[in-house]
């Protein structure tokens, strides 16, 4: 018996769309956090000048945080499919 694929309605064939929507949405919302956190910083270097101490460090520290974001976005991917190949 071949697998279950995630996210086809079984009886029909077609996507499910809710179970799309259920998983796109938290990792959205998980992105758009960590987007939200670097915007901070970076909007103090907009304000303040981009050519000074202050304007380099509080840059690096947005770049950070959207290294580590992005990490976290990938190992939340990994975990979701994983669960979800358990389940199917």
């Amino acid at each position: 018996m071949p697998p279950s694929t995630p996210f086809v309605d079984p009886a029909t064939g077609t996507l499910d769309t809710s179970r799309i929507l259920a998983e796109a949405i938290p990792l959205a919302k998980l992105i758009g956090l960590f987007v939200g956190i670097a915007l901070v910083p970076f909007s103090f270097v907009f304000l303040i000048g981009g050519h000074s101490v202050l304007g380099v460090l509080l840059t690096i520290a947005a770049q950070f945080v959207l290294a580590v974001g992005s990490g976290i976005v990938l190992l939340y991917i990994v975990v979701r499919a994983i669960r979800l190949a358990d389940e199917g």
